[in-house]
């Protein structure tokens, strides 16, 4: 397994994601090569609370051009964790 820090890369700060918070619902960029299982296990290891579900997503890198030179962003992969009632992460925003 993957050492936690490995696996989760940093929160996703957004519109959509802030307004998830309220649900209990906290999203993070992670590893393209992690698994559900790695990244329940580096949430509840690094935040110390019970993780219910977790969904993913494959972002797919999108197009880019500064000139006359195209270029693409990298793919990345989306973890969406649900806790389970009463945990929190303190400060998701601030990390």
């Amino acid at each position: 397994m993957r050492d936690a820090r490995d696996v989760l890369k940093s929160p996703v700060i957004s519109e959509k994601s802030v307004g998830l918070v309220e649900e209990n619902k906290y999203t993070f960029w992670v590893n393209p090569a992690a698994n559900k299982i790695e990244i329940k296990a580096a949430v509840e290891k690094m935040f110390k609370v019970s993780v219910v579900e977790i969904r993913t997503l494959s972002v797919k890198g999108k197009m880019k051009r500064v000139g006359k030179y195209l270029g693409k962003t990298s793919n990345r992969k989306k973890a969406i964790a649900t806790l389970k009632a009463g945990d929190k992460i303190e400060n998701f925003a601030g990390l």
